[in-house]
């Protein structure tokens, strides 16, 4: 279907087999988010949460849209907003991407940079007071508020949750990476409402204060959160899997190895929750599994794969890092 413009082009992403070594009754699927406009999974809650907005009038031409991100929700969001003619707002921290940065000038954003972060390192606390701060003292503004809008968890469940469910009759696992909430509340809706057997993982980072109180100083974006989303509550969720930035990183590296896949950190932690879960639950039954792959790996180049970068943030890397990474 030929578009007017690249942005209109969301969803419909590929799927690709991946063998699981020493799991053969293991059928692994990967959902490649990475291929929408902007290069993640994000594209669709912006678009759709957009959209929805302008078509039942909740915000007009005059609005001004804001939102707290230094990922990829922002990028979508910058992206989305300049599309339909809006003014975007982004409250960002110091840890952001200079790729993401760029492209959110790029698209047209306003850039609110705060810079205190709280006694663990975070930056979410200061940018959710940062974006209330501005709420307040401005007029006809829309803060998108993915961790509470509704929208954000339907635009899962009717876009990717339906290009699942037509393209499998089945499904066993699905395992979801956890953040700010939307994806894995509206996709464990669909997948529960379509496959009543189907388990949902939950893949989150140690060190995140979703699934536990023991937070830490995390690098890696796009995986867990300071804080527990509300959205969260409307999740269905089966199991967790805790997993550490190291592993997520080694993942990274040897999914590029086995796979050709380059892929963002929170993919590397997905396909490493997979085998984990696995290992440890050995299906004596030929079983399906969903992995979806948030975005791809060009953004991290100076980071997760720079071996610098690693070796600076969590000292010794393992082999397969020390072989591959851009030094």
């Amino acid at each position: 279907m030929i578009q007017q413009n690249v942005l209109r082009h969301v969803g419909n992403t590929p799927v690709v087999k991946l063998p699981l070594n020493g799991q053969p009754n293991v059928q692994l699927y990967a959902k490649l988010e990475c291929y929408n406009p902007t290069g993640s999974i994000k594209d669709r809650a912006a678009h759709y949460v957009l959209s929805e907005c302008l078509s039942n009038g909740v915000i007009d031409q005059e609005t001004m849209i804001i939102e707290s991100s230094s990922g990829n929700f922002g990028v979508a969001l910058a992206a989305y907003t300049d599309m339909f003619g809006l003014r975007f707002t982004c409250v960002v921290d110091p840890n952001i991407a200079p790729v993401n940065e760029f492209l959110l000038r790029s698209f047209n954003a306003n850039i609110v940079k705060v810079e205190t972060p709280d006694k663990f390192g975070n930056f979410l606390a200061a940018r959710i007071s940062k974006v209330n701060e501005i709420v307040n003292s401005t007029s006809n503004i829309y803060w998108i508020n993915q961790y509470q809008n509704p929208l954000n968890a339907q635009a899962y469940y009717e876009t990717i949750g339906g290009e699942i469910c037509s393209e499998f009759g089945s499904l066993d696992y699905i395992f979801i990476g956890v953040s700010s909430g939307g994806t894995i509340a509206g996709l464990s809706q669909r997948m529960k409402k379509y496959y009543p057997g189907v388990q949902v993982i939950a893949v989150d980072s140690v060190g995140s204060m979703i699934f536990t109180n023991s937070p830490c100083k995390r690098y890696i974006p796009g995986m867990g959160s300071s804080m527990r989303p509300e959205i969260l509550k409307q999740a269905i969720i089966d199991d967790k899997v805790l997993v550490r930035e190291t592993d997520a990183v080694d993942m990274c590296y040897r999914m590029l190895r086995d796979y050709h896949l380059l892929t963002g950190g929170s993919s590397g932690a997905i396909m490493y929750a997979v085998n984990e879960f696995f290992r440890q639950n050995v299906p004596d039954r030929e079983v399906n599994v969903m992995a979806i792959f948030p975005d791809k790996g060009e953004k991290y180049i100076n980071t997760i794969y720079n071996k610098e970068w690693c070796e600076r943030n969590w000292g010794a890397t393992s082999a397969v890092v020390r072989e591959t990474a851009v030094v």
